[in-house]
């Protein structure tokens, strides 16, 4: 932990809030990179970081240092990931990029492109759904947020080793989805 962090956590337990707002501002990226990456939905990810920094706030007095802050963040991040994925049993959908509301007129080749990217990434959105929720938050923290695997093994409370297997077994099925779009 950096002494930056900890001198905020002393203030934020203090009633400074404008120090939580710091810490916040540190992590506020990452964690809605790990909510919208396992939701694959904004609202929701929007939601799970809500619900994250509500729980970082409150447990923040029960914060002792044995890991880093924001690997306690993170793995708040991915509870609350797992609490939302048990309440939430819908299919993941993929947003609307800009300008596709009709609203700008397009040539044939710039939405034949656009339909074309929805589509990738419609199906790598159904690839990553189709991941158990543990490889698709190793496969997220490593090649998203570019976490080590200590740290994710750290996040997720298990054996490095753990990770690897899911962070195999994730690109395995991800391969065997995809296969066609490397082509």
């Amino acid at each position: 932990m950096s002494a930056d962090d900890h001198e905020l956590i002393e203030r934020s337990r203090n009633g400074d809030y404008s120090a939580f707002e710091q810490l916040l501002l540190r992590y506020d990226r990452d964690v809605l990179s790990i909510a919208g990456r396992y939701t694959n939905d904004a609202d929701d990810a929007k939601d799970i970081y809500q619900e994250t920094f509500i729980r970082v706030y409150k447990g923040l007095s029960k914060f002792r240092g044995e890991c880093s802050f924001p690997t306690w963040v993170y793995r708040i991040t991915v509870n609350v990931c797992l609490s939302h994925r048990r309440r939430q049993h819908r299919r993941a959908t993929v947003p609307l990029s800009e300008g596709e509301n009709g609203s700008e007129p397009e040539g044939r080749d710039r939405a034949d492109e656009r339909a074309e990217s929805s589509e990738t990434l419609r199906r790598i959105a159904e690839a990553m759904e189709a991941l158990s929720p543990q490889q698709r938050l190793a496969f997220s923290l490593k090649h998203y947020n570019e976490r080590t695997i200590r740290e994710i093994a750290d996040v997720m409370e298990c054996e490095e080793g753990t990770v690897k297997r899911y962070l195999f077994d994730a690109t395995r099925r991800l391969r065997e989805r995809l296969h066609d779009l490397a082509q």
